[in-house]
Order: structure tokens, then sequence, then C-alpha cells
């Protein structure tokens, strides 16, 4: 009798251990896994690198050689000088300084003017940058070009704001925050939380497809297994998979020294948002037969449901951040509890409907 078997002779169980198990051939799948173990397991080393594509600011460029022209050159001159970063070098001449930038003894070139104003009377500054092109270093110069920029510009606002007929908004306090930290829990950990279950949705499409496609699925129903059976293993394996492997990661990122907090609900979570692309995987697969429609519908749908979480209270990547820093919010629990909900209520649905589909026609 069926009943009498033990749990790990189940056959939903078996046939997720066998997907499991079949992962270490798929190259792209391993691959995958791989570039995160190290991203994960070098994220101190590499959070350094990634937080200068995220936040060029943060990265200290060194000195910057800037030949100012114009005849507001006195104004940059000033925003200037509150730049260690800024080397600035007048020029009376605009000729002579459009040759330093050509011949490379100047990074950038900046010609400040007064023009008429457009909208009132008075004039108002005008400065005209030139960056070199085609190196990373280019991007360090726009930063530093920036910064002085910005500061002419709250030092006009201050000199001119008498002549305001209304008092502005006053500015928020400023925060003193290390990009570092808001790049490692903002983007790093949720990338590295959300890639193991969006990779389970799309093994799952795969297993599921490829059984049809080389008719092994026949195969495995003379066991005797019912499809339902199948789907149901195919599915555990794969949702189980993400949040085992979410967990190596934060055991990887605390040995790195970035401590992850709420590690319990963060594989609820996980584990929640793995069997919901999981079921969407899963239906897909069993509705079109096919691997390469299946996969495409399944790149599109999850790629519409992650982009439509934009409308919720809370969006997922910043329910992670909350948790992991140890500032959950009671709409960051009423997210996890709402996508916990959601999972069951959906693969509830979607066993339903496997159990409709006459598993003969494959």
């Amino acid at each position: 009798m069926r009943d009498d078997r033990p749990w790990y002779r189940d056959p939903r169980i078996v046939v997720a251990r066998r997907d499991v198990r079949s992962l270490s051939r798929e190259k792209t799948i391993v691959l995958a896994l791989l570039i995160q173990l190290f991203v994960a397991g070098f994220s101190s080393f590499l959070v350094v690198g990634l937080t200068s594509l995220y936040d060029p600011g943060s990265v200290s460029t060194g000195e910057v050689e800037m030949a100012v022209t114009g005849d507001a050159r006195e104004k940059l001159l000033e925003a200037g000088a509150e730049h260690e970063g800024a080397q600035m070098t007048e020029f009376e001449d605009a000729d002579e300084a459009r040759l330093a930038f050509e011949q490379r003894r100047a990074d950038a070139l900046l010609n400040a003017s007064y023009v008429e104003s457009t909208e009132g009377p008075g004039q108002k500054i005008s400065v005209t940058a030139r960056i070199p092109e085609g190196s990373i270093r280019s991007t360090l110069i726009v930063v530093n070009v920036r910064r002085v920029l910005e500061t002419l510009e709250r030092q006009e606002r201050f000199e001119r704001s008498g002549s305001l007929d209304e008092n502005p908004v006053p500015l928020p306090p400023e925060i003193s925050a290390s990009p570092y930290f808001g790049f490692t829990y903002t983007v790093l950990i949720p990338l590295l939380l959300f890639l193991p279950a969006f990779i389970s949705g799309s093994v799952a499409v795969d297993t599921i497809t490829e059984e049809m496609e080389r008719g092994t699925l026949e195969l495995l129903r003379v066991a005797p297994v019912s499809l339902l059976d199948i789907v149901d293993g195919k599915a555990l394996g794969m949702a189980l998979l993400a949040p085992v492997q979410s967990l190596l990661w934060i055991l990887l990122l605390s040995v790195n020294g970035i401590p992850v907090a709420n590690v319990a609900v963060i594989l609820l979570f996980v584990a929640a948002v793995a069997a919901l692309v999981v079921t969407i995987g899963v239906v897909l697969g069993v509705a079109t037969g096919k691997r390469r429609p299946a996969q495409l519908l399944y790149s599109v749908l999850s790629l519409v449901v992650f982009g439509a979480a934009v409308v919720l209270p809370e969006h997922p990547a910043t329910t992670v951040a909350k948790l992991a820093v140890d500032s959950p919010t009671l709409s960051t629990y009423a997210t996890v509890v709402g996508t916990v909900v959601v999972a069951v209520l959906g693969y509830a649905v979607a066993r339903k409907y496997v159990g409709s589909v006459d598993a003969s026609a494959f």
C-alpha cells in the first residue's frame, strides 16, 4: 500500500531529490550559483568596487585639474576652493584654457559667463563644461565637476536670497550615511536573496517541459506516479532550494562582516517568493509543454509581477532591506504574511489545474 511507505519514499520526495541532483548537470545553473557564491563569499571586497558603480561620488577620485575661464570665473574659483579634490587653474584667455585641455594639462575645461536671465531682470551664471571621453576616469572627473557646480549653485542661492519675494522651502538636514551600507543592504542583499527564487522558477519550467518533450514523463507515470505527484515533487525541490541557497549566502555575508538580522523571517519570505514563481513556472510548463515558449512566458510574467510590486505599500526589496537591518515595520510584516498567503493560495489553484489536466495527452 502506498500509505505504508516511509515519508522519504513518497513519490513526490523521490522526484524532488532526483531533480535537485540533476542540477549538477545544468552548466548554466551551476555557473549562476557559482557567481552568487563568489559575490557572497567575497562581498566585503566586491562591495567597494560595486559601490563605485552604484554611487561614483562615494569614491575618492584624487585631484582633478580644472581649467577655468570666462568673465564669471571668480565665482567658480570660490566654489572650487571648497573641494580638496578640485585643483582650479584660472585662464584669462579662453584659447589658452582650451589648449591646456587639449594637451591634457587639464582634466576638464569650465567656462563660466554672465548671461541675461530670460525669466526676469538681472543676470545668471552659465557654465559650460568639457570632459574627455572614453575613459573610466571621465566618470570620476564628472563627479568632481558636479560637486563644484553644486557648490556654486548653493553659494549663488545664498547670496541672492535677499532678492526673493518669498522664503524658499528649507532644505532637509543632511544625514551622514555610508554609501557602502546603503548599497549592501538595499541592492546586494536583496539581489542575492531573490536571484535563487527566480532561478528556481526557471529550473521548474525546464524540468517539466523537458520531461514532456523527451517523452520521459510517461515513463515516470508507470511507476505508478500521477501527474500531480510529479508536479508536486518538482515544485517542492525547486521551492526548497531557494531558501537553502539564501541561508548559505547569509552565512557567507556574516563571515565577511555583513550581519543580517531576522534571518528566519527573511528565509520565510524568500521561500514564499520562490513558491510563487515556481507556481508560475510549473503552470506554464504544464500548459505549454514546450520549453522555449514556456521560458519566454515565465521571464515576461516574472518581470511583470516583480515590476507590479511597486504598487504595494512596500516593495519586496525594501522588505528584505528593512528586515536585514533590523528595522521592520508593521507594513514589512504585512508584506511577508501577504506573500505567504498568496503563495499558498496560488499553489492550491495550480494543483487544482494540474489535477484537471489529462496526463495521457502528453
